[in-house]
């Protein structure tokens, strides 16, 4: 957890981690692509894998997640979990040094989402090198246990 007091705060973390991979709302799911093809698109522009083996890759990691009812629809058709689920997916599997998830109150807004984070990067302890997420110091009563 990175505690942020406001947001000149947020800004330095984000200047300071160039080479992190971001997760924020800020930052939007390609409308015209499918979650499988969002994801997918990373490894094949990285890794030039061809469009089958990074659509493969972006099903496995969808189907950690139980997510795989999804990858198929577009971003104006998904739910605030399905939304997260997609960017996080396309943050993981560029195997970057650093996650870092901005601001989960505006990711997930619907849902209690201290817990839901856990869950999901639980699901995927073993592919993120490292996960910070970001967040306002007010919300820090959020994360403790109920």
């Amino acid at each position: 957890m990175t505690w942020l007091e406001d947001a000149a705060a947020r800004a330095r973390v984000l200047e300071a981690q160039p080479q992190a991979a971001l997760v924020s709302a800020e930052l939007p799911l390609r409308a015209n692509l499918s979650v499988l093809e969002n994801i997918a698109i990373v490894p094949q522009f990285r890794l030039n894998l061809s469009y089958d083996q990074a659509a493969d890759a972006a099903w496995a990691l969808l189907a950690r997640l139980g997510l795989t009812d999804c990858a198929f629809k577009r971003d104006p058709s998904l739910d605030c979990v399905e939304r997260f689920g997609a960017k996080l997916l396309r943050a993981v599997i560029g195997r970057p040094p650093i996650i870092l998830i901005d601001r989960p109150a505006l990711l997930l807004p619907d849902i209690h989402y201290p817990p839901h984070l856990e869950s999901v990067l639980q699901r995927l302890a073993d592919l993120i090198e490292q996960c910070r997420i970001l967040d306002y110091v007010w919300n820090a009563p959020l994360y403790a246990p109920r």
